[in-house]
């Protein structure tokens, strides 16, 4: 203990202490939290489970809902979670999984017990598959999806698209690094906040997902992390452009994405070949895995890629994209029709004449 300039003592290391007092709390706060949910799930399952239960013997219908959750909001005042659709839920979630041995015999390891109750009716109400709810839970848990995002992925069915791309991970790569870069690409990438004509070309497309890169990289998936467009390789005198590189955290490499408008062509996995081999020689630390490339294509044949990455060295995947395709108008009505600005301004009139008509 020492005295600073103003008299006052100093601990040496108090402020260390005091961090890990902080940590200490909050690891606290997030187990109780937790032990809080679960226990707040299972008793969710057990009301569902004792309702249903009841209504099979005693041949209950569907008021009988209605009644418990105003019987049950009468005798909690002021406790939320009994309205007539949340009991509904309850019932709802113990129906979806009676019939799982795994939920059954084992409420407490099992994912679904471990998520808040908003998530959990997301997936009784998106999802009818019991396969697909487990997977989304689990990625769920690994991710720290909220709720919004949890809507966003099963929306864009990435469960049937994840781990989807053709590849030659396991020939090239070795495991476990092989399959976790099977698992962090997907086919097809939905990159429909892009707007682009029917015809578009590389530079376009490339210049929408920057101008979305966040957009862009929560598609990617995590992990990923956005280094440079067209970033440049001066190799024997000649320039060469990769249109995208990012770096991954978890794979612990970089990754080359190649954009096509068109089809896939067995030439561009030539062309990808080249920049990894370029990455992995200008680049790549001691500590990194081998470079991993992306071929982006507007639509792929499946045995035509799979031949062309049959007998290769480098770890190549090719996946197809969709975007929002908007129809060139055409040249006599560019320019004609009303902007977003004036379609607003006019909504703007109509609603001010109604409500103008209402009052008289």
């Amino acid at each position: 203990m020492i005295k600073n300039k103003a008299n006052n003592l100093v601990m040496i290391g108090y402020a260390e202490l005091l961090d890990d007092l902080k940590e200490k709390i909050r690891r606290a706060q997030l187990r109780a939290a937790l032990s809080v949910n679960e226990e707040l799930i299972k008793l969710y399952w057990e009301m569902g489970k004792a309702i249903v239960q009841k209504q099979r013997r005693e041949k209950w219908g569907s008021k009988t809902i209605d009644k418990i959750g105003l019987d049950l909001q009468k005798a909690f005042p002021g406790i939320q979670g009994f309205s007539r659709s949340n009991v509904f839920y309850m019932r709802s979630f113990f129906l979806a999984y009676e019939t799982v041995q795994q939920v059954v015999g084992q409420l407490e390891q099992f994912p679904l017990f471990r998520l808040p109750w908003g998530h959990n009716i997301v997936l009784i109400t998106k999802l009818k598959n019991y396969e697909e709810r487990l997977w989304y839970a689990q990625q769920t848990i690994n991710n720290g999806w909220s709720r919004n995002v949890l809507m966003m992925w099963i929306e864009s069915e990435l469960y049937r698209r994840k781990g989807k791309a053709i590849n030659n991970f396991a020939l090239t790569l070795p495991e476990p690094q092989s399959d976790l870069a099977i698992e962090s690409l997907k086919d097809p990438y939905f990159l429909d906040f892009l707007n682009v004509k029917n015809i578009a070309y590389e530079k376009e497309i490339e210049q929408g997902l920057i101008d979305h890169l966040q957009k862009f990289l929560l598609e990617l998936g995590q992990g990923f992390a956005f280094i440079a467009r067209q970033y440049p390789l001066e190799i024997g005198g000649e320039n060469s452009y990769i249109d995208l590189l990012f770096y991954h955290f978890k794979l612990k490499c970089f990754v080359v994405i190649e954009l096509k408008a068109g089809s896939f062509k067995p030439a561009d996995v030539g062309q990808v070949n080249f920049y990894l081999a370029a990455i992995d020689k200008l680049l790549k630390q001691p500590d990194d895995n081998p470079t991993i490339g992306l071929i982006l294509c507007k639509e792929k044949n499946k045995i035509t890629a799979e031949y062309a990455l049959s007998n290769l060295k480098s770890p190549i995947g090719v996946s197809s994209y969709m975007v929002n395709l908007v129809e060139q108008l055409p040249q006599e009505l560019e320019g004609k029709l009303p902007t977003i600005e004036e379609i607003e301004a006019e909504l703007e009139r109509d609603i001010n004449q109604e409500r103008e008509l209402a009052k008289t």
